[in-house]
């Protein structure tokens, strides 16, 4: 019967959960959850926080000195509009670099540039600037305060003061993706913000015309120094050119360029007449030889012979009759009519042949000699006029060294003045270009205040508050070590969680106890359930239910753990434990004037000690008088034969022990049970006092079954656990039932 109730009455969830986890691991709780949580446990600091800081941010918003700023646009182009088409001294591929426009966007934050609009505004002597920055010139900030002409030192001072104003209080916004720049400036006058506004940006384009006007003027004067001086070294370099060619006899004739088309030579009229008569003995010697194989060839088949016109007719069509005769011999014999014919035409062929070649061969010898000795002779004097030629060439070739070395430089001093003279004829126009930077709107006077926005600061403050109540929240968890989340039981103590139970918002645990739909009655159904678990036999027979300090709810458990068992059929007695302070009593209207102290002290009839109670199968022993010293009486040999004798009447004894710190009497009542609970309230005991208790019953040799986790607030905590999820005997209920 026990067994049945038990699984059918079995929580699904966490319970289980936490008891098939591993030693250590927590439940996966979400972080979000988990912040959720916090932020509900502190949401009245949190708040508190949030008021705090908006009420600042309300006080300094209403203290703050209203400012105003004034904006001009300024557009910077890549490409200077020049009125000619000569270039700058900036190459325009230069000013493509990304580095032009940070350069620009930092020339326009320079300390020069404020400079520059201070002693236009004459700033230092400018009495309502320093006002508008919230500085009293009458305090004596800039010595002696008093009011008249200025020292020179004084206004250095204040030059110097202006100048930080200025850089502190300006910003430079450019546009992302876009040539134009924002130049904004901030003080508490409307007008003295558009006016220095509008100056920034004129000063920004008067000095980068400066600056390039200036660089020109230097361009210029070191470029006439630099003609000069490349002039006299150009007429010297010609000069050595001119008379090292007449010396050594070179006539150039111009420069050629080699296959590679980077090596350059200088070609002379030695070279060239080298040339040609080199050509002309390939001619000769090629001559020679045809003329020698001639010679050689006599009497024999000439070269005329083989390539005569006449005679190679003659030889195609002998070839082409006997190709003829041979067709027809395939189908008629030799003595046929029309093969005859053609024998007759083969040997007419083969005579006009024959003399043909009689008569190319018949020239004389004599003329083939006479051809061999003019091709010689002609060759030779060919061949000699090469090697004079050549041993000339070799000499020029050893003198244009020298000549190259004096050309080279006349070259290079003549390409570095020609564009040296060029750069200055176009630095002389280069000062008319027009200026790349232009004013795209000028500031105006601004009609309301940029700053305090009372919108800004009211989300600042927001946001300040929510930081810093999340920082202050992070700090009260930290102090704060109660045990607030059931699933962290194991974790942090080494325990399974034997069930968690909901704090009650009306009532009293007995009227709630009473009732066996209500959420407490599921409660310790949960426990049950889980105990039933803990032993091999299900739930232990003998079961102390113990805490680390009073007011935890170990009597409500022990109380709660009674009723459900008796409404499983079973024979249960509650045993009130503790002599000290005892509650169970109460419970059921008894009194408390005899009880377990009796027994203790030396009465044996125990069972007529034992009360009955409203439930039919449930009884219970009073914890009796309070003794002089309860540790006494239980660390005799009593207290057990008491436990044995009941286990043996009873099927379930539940003893309500009392706390563990700074009492003996917990680790002696555990000798005496076969387990206990260790009921813990939410969010009250600090994790180490929780496992400075356990460790004294772990000292005792207690077999600890788990823990009960007492008072859950669901709404605040947001666990739920089973209670108001709309399950379980409410499940279907209507507003009417």
């Amino acid at each position: 019967m026990l067994q049945t109730v038990t699984t059918s009455r079995l929580p699904e969830g966490p319970v289980l959960a936490e008891l098939d986890a591993p030693a250590g691991q927590q439940a996966n709780v979400p972080i979000i959850l988990q912040i959720w949580q916090m932020f509900r446990r502190w949401k009245w600091v949190i708040a508190g926080v949030l008021v705090a800081a908006i009420a600042a941010g309300v006080i300094i918003t209403l203290l703050t000195t209203p400012v105003y700023t004034a904006t001009a646009r300024i557009e910077i182009n890549r490409e200077q509009q020049n009125v000619t088409s000569v270039e700058g001294l900036e190459s325009r591929e230069a000013s493509r670099d990304i580095e032009f426009y940070q350069t620009q966007y930092s020339l326009l934050a320079a300390r020069s540039l404020a400079e520059r609009v201070a002693r236009v505004l004459n700033l230092a002597t400018n009495d309502a600037f320093f006002a508008a920055h919230g500085i009293n010139l009458e305090s004596g900030l800039f010595g002696s305060g008093q009011r008249g002409p200025i020292s020179t030192a004084e206004r250095q001072r204040r030059e110097a003061q202006a100048v930080g104003l200025l850089l502190r209080h300006v910003t430079i916004d450019p546009i992302r993706a876009s040539r134009l720049v924002d130049v904004r400036y901030t003080s508490a006058s409307p007008e003295l913000s558009a006016r220095i506004a509008n100056t920034w940006t004129q000063q920004f384009i008067a000095s980068n015309l400066d600056r390039r006007f200036a660089s020109t003027a230097d361009a210029r004067r070191f470029l006439e120094s630099r003609l000069a001086e490349l002039g006299q070294r150009l007429e010297a370099s010609e000069r050595a050119v001119v008379r090292y060619a007449a010396e050594r006899n070179i006539v150039s004739l111009g420069r050629t360029t080699g296959a590679d088309g980077r090596t350059e030579s200088e070609r002379t009229l030695v070279a060239a007449d080298l040339q040609a008569i080199n050509n002309a003995l390939d001619v000769a010697t090629a001559e020679r030889i045809a003329a020698e194989s001639r010679l050689r060839h006599a009497g024999g088949p000439t070269t005329e012979a083989l390539s005569n016109a006449a005679i190679n007719a003659l030889r195609q069509r002998r070839a082409e009759t006997a190709a003829e005769y041979s067709r027809m011999m395939a189908q008629f014999e030799p003595q046929y009519p029309a093969a005859q014919g053609l024998q007759q035409q083969l040997r007419a062929l083969d005579a006009s042949i024959a003399q043909e070649e009689r008569r190319l061969s018949s020239v004389s010898s004599s003329e083939r000699t006479r051809e061999f000795n003019e091709a010689s002779q002609r060759e030779a004097a060919l061949r000699e006029r090469v090697t004079e030629l050549t041993n000339r060439l070799t000499q020029q070739r050893a003198d244009s060294i020298q000549y190259n070395i004096y050309q080279r430089e006349a070259d290079t001093n003549r390409q570095l003045y020609d564009s040296l003279l060029q750069r200055y004829k176009e630095i002389g126009v280069a000062g008319v270009s027009l200026s790349n930077i232009s004013v795209v709107d000028p500031a105006k006077i601004p009609g309301a205040p940029s700053s305090p926005n009372l919108m800004i600061n009211m989300a600042l403050a927001v946001v300040c508050g929510i930081g810093l109540a999340f920082l202050i929240v992070l700090g009260l968890e930290q102090i704060d070590e109660g045990l607030r989340d059931p699933s962290s039981v194991r974790r942090l103590l080494g325990l399974p969680l034997l069930g968690s139970v909901p704090d009650l918002k009306e009532g009293t645990p007995i009227e709630s106890l009473s009732d066996a739909k209500s959420e407490l009655s599921e409660a310790y159904l949960s426990v049950q359930s889980s105990l039933a678990f803990s032993t091999e036999h299900g739930f232990p027979r003998t079961l102390m239910m113990t805490s680390s300090r009073p007011a935890e709810g170990k009597s409500t458990s022990a109380f709660g753990l009674a009723i459900v068992l008796s409404r499983t059929g079973k024979k249960v007695l509650l045993l009130d434990a503790d002599m000290r302070s005892p509650s169970i009593h109460i419970f059921f209207d008894h009194s408390n004037k005899h009880g377990l102290s009796n027994f203790l002290a030396g009465e044996d009839n125990w069972r007529g000690m034992v009360l009955p109670t409203q439930l039919p199968r449930l009884e219970l022993l009073c914890a009796g008088p309070t003794p002089p010293n309860a540790a006494e009486l239980l660390s005799g040999d009593r207290m057990a034969l008491l436990i044995e004798q009941l286990a043996t009447e009873y099927d379930h004894v539940i003893v309500d022990s009392p706390p563990i710190l700074g009492l003996a009497d917990a680790p002696l009542l555990s000798r005496a049970v076969e387990g206990c609970g260790f009921v813990v309230e939410a969010e009250g005991v600090p994790i180490r006092g929780l496992k400075s208790a356990l460790s004294r019953l772990q000292q005792a040799h207690a077999r600890i079954f788990g823990v009960i986790v007492t008072r859950i607030n669901a709404q605040r905590a947001g666990y739920g656990y089973g209670y108001g999820y709309g399950y379980g005997y409410g499940y279907g209920k209507t507003e009417q039932a």
